[in-house]
C-alpha cells in the first residue's frame, strides 16, 4: 500500500516557489483577485452578519484583518468570515466539484498575514492546497451523489495544507496537518439553498488554519488517515461497497499539475455553477426575438445526472433557493434578461411571472461526466418549443465565457471585480486593490493589501 498521507506531506515540505510552472502563477493571480472580489460583495449578506456577531470576538487575538477591515482578530476566525463571505452569494470560482478558492484564498491571507507570508508564500501556499484536493478527489468522483459537498470535505484538508506551505512545516508535520482536518472534514448538501452552504466553505478555511497550527505545535495523527480502510478517502466515498475509492496507487503531485489540466472556471452570475451553460445559452437563443413568456411551450435542459441531483428546487421560494434551481434560470433567461446579484432576491423569486413559468422547465438527466471535472456532464444542451411549433436548439454546450478553457481576460476580471466592490471601495480604491493581486506574488506582506473603512463598519 502506497504511503499517501506520508506522500503527501514529503510534497508539501519540498513545494517551493521556484518550482511552480509559470502558467500556473495568472490562474492563482485570478484566484486572488476574484476572491477578494467577492468577498467584497458577500460581506453584507446576512450569514455573514450571523457568523460575525455570534462567533467571532473581535480584539481578543490581533492577528488578522477580518475581510481587509480594521478589525483585527484570530487569524482562524479572519478564515472562517472571509470563506464565509466568498462563497455567500456562490460568486466564487469553481473547480474539482468545488469551490477552492473561497476556501483557500481566505485562510491563505489570514494566516499569511499573522506569520508576515510574502506573496510568493501565498501563491505557493494556493498551488498547494488545490494540488492535495486535486490528488484526493482524482481517487473516487461524484460527491454529490451521497450528498457530500465537496467544497467542505476536500477544502479542508487543501487550507490545512496551503497552511502547512505557510508554516513551512517539515514532511512529518505537514502530512499530520493533513490528517488532524480529514477528521474536520465534512458538509452536507442537504443545506445547499440555505445560509449554512457559505458556512462550510468558512468553517473549512478555518479548520484547516487550525489543523496546520496543531500540527506544528506536535498535536499527533494517524499517519495514514488518508488511505486507511477506515480513513478519509473510505469513509468519504461516494462509491457503492463494490467500488472502492483509489486508496492504492501513487500519488502524482510533483509529476504533473492538476491546476494546469482543470484550472479555474470564474463565474459570470452569482449563482450554481451548474446553471451557468444552460442560462447563458438560453439568453443567447431568445436574444433580438422579443418573446415573451406565453410565447414559450416549454423548455427542455440536457445535463448531467450529478447537476441535477444539486439543483433540487423546482419551485423556489427564497434567493438562496433559485442558485440551485435550473427552472429559475430558465425563468430568468425568458423573463428578466438577467440573473445577477439583484436577480437573486426573495423578491424577484417570488414574482407571479416568474413563479408561472417553472412548470415549463424539464430536465433531462443524463450518466455522462467530464474527466476534467466530474461533477459536469462534458456538454449540455437547450431546446426552447415555441407555442407556434418553432423549436429551438442549442446543440451541444461545452462551455461559456469564463470557463476553465475560455477564460475571462484582464478587462472583464476588473469588471466583475469593480462592481462588487462598489458598496466597500472607491473605484480608485478597487483599481488599487485590484493591481495588487494581479500581481500577488510580488507582494512583500499581506499588510501590504490595503483596508477600507467601509467594511464592518456598523
Amino acid at each position: 500500500m502506497t504511503a499517501l498521507t506520508a506522500d503527501l506531506g514529503e510534497f508539501l515540505s519540498g513545494l517551493h516557489y521556484e518550482r511552480l510552472p509559470q502558467e500556473a502563477l495568472g490562474l492563482v493571480r485570478d484566484a486572488f483577485t476574484d476572491t477578494l472580489g467577492v468577498i467584497m460583495v458577500g460581506i453584507d449578506e446576512p450569514v455573514v452578519d450571523i457568523v460575525r456577531r455570534n462567533l467571532i470576538q473581535e480584539g481578543a487575538w490581533r492577528e488578522a484583518r477580518a475581510c481587509l477591515s480594521p478589525r483585527y482578530v484570530w487569524a482562524p476566525d479572519a478564515a472562517l468570515i472571509g470563506g464565509t463571505a466568498a462563497h455567500a452569494l456562490d460568486y466564487d470560482d469553481q473547480s474539482l466539484s468545488g469551490h477552492p478558492s473561497a476556501v483557500m484564498v481566505p485562510a491563505i491571507l489570514a494566516e499569511g498575514e499573522r506569520l508576515g507570508s510574502s506573496g510568493r508564500d501565498l501563491v505557493t501556499a494556493y498551488v498547494a492546497g488545490y494540488e492535495v484536493w486535486a490528488e484526493l478527489l482524482r481517487r473516487d468522483a461524484a460527491y454529490h451523489r451521497k450528498g457530500w459537498h465537496p467544497t467542505s470535505v476536500f477544502g479542508v484538508i487543501a487550507a490545512a495544507a496551503a497552511a502547512a506551505v505557510l508554516h513551512r512545516l517539515p514532511a512529518e508535520r505537514a502530512a499530520t496537518a493533513l490528517a488532524i482536518a480529514a477528521s474536520h472534514a465534512g458538509g452536507l448538501g442537504a443545506n445547499f439553498g440555505t445560509m449554512t452552504k457559505p458556512y462550510h466553505a468558512g468553517r473549512a478555511a478555518r479548520d484547516g488554519v487550525i489543523a496546520a497550527r496543531l500540527a506544528a505545535a506536535g498535536m499527533t495523527a494517524g499517519r495514514d488517515a488518508l488511505e486507511n480502510p477506515q480513513g478519509f478517502l473510505a469513509a468519504f466515498s461516494p462509491g457503492s461497497p463494490g467500488a472502492a475509492p483509489d486508496r492504492l496507487s501513487p500519488s502524482r503531485l510533483g509529476g504533473e499539475w492538476h491546476l494546469l489540466r482543470q484550472r479555474l472556471c470564474i463565474k459570470k452570475y452569482a449563482t450554481c455553477y451548474f446553471m451557468h451553460r444552460s442560462f447563458d445559452t438560453a439568453v443567447k437563443m431568445l436574444s433580438g426575438r422579443g418573446l415573451k413568456p406565453e410565447d414559450i411551450a416549454d423548455i427542455e435542459v440536457t445535463m448531467g445526472k450529478g447537476q441535477t441531483d444539486v439543483l433540487t428546487y423546482r419551485r423556489p421560494q427564497t434567493g438562496l433557493e433559485a442558485k440551485f434551481s435550473e427552472q429559475f434560470a430558465m425563468a430568468a433567461a425568458v423573463i428578466l434578461g438577467r440573473m445577477g446579484v439583484a436577480e437573486l432576491t426573495d423578491s424577484v423569486v417570488q414574482r407571479p411571472d416568474i413563479q408561472a413559468f417553472f412548470p415549463k422547465v424539464r430536465l433531462n438527466p443524463v450518466e455522462e461526466y467530464d474527466a476534467r471535472d466530474p461533477a459536469h456532464s462534458p456538454t449540455e444542451r437547450v431546446v426552447i418549443r415555441l407555442a407556434e411549433g418553432e423549436v429551438l436548439d442549442s446543440g451541444p454546450i461545452r462551455a461559456i465565457r469564463g470557463h476553465a478553457f475560455d477564460p475571462l481576460d484582464v478587462e472583464e476580471l476588473w469588471a466583475k471585480f469593480a462592481e462588487c466592490t462598489i458598496r466597500t471601495h472607491s473605484r480608485d480604491e478597487a483599481k488599487r486593490l485590484f493591481d495588487m493581486a494581479q500581481s500577488i506574488d510580488q507582494l512583500r506582506s499581506v499588510g501590504e493589501l490595503p483596508s477600507s473603512e467601509k467594511i464592518f463598519a456598523g
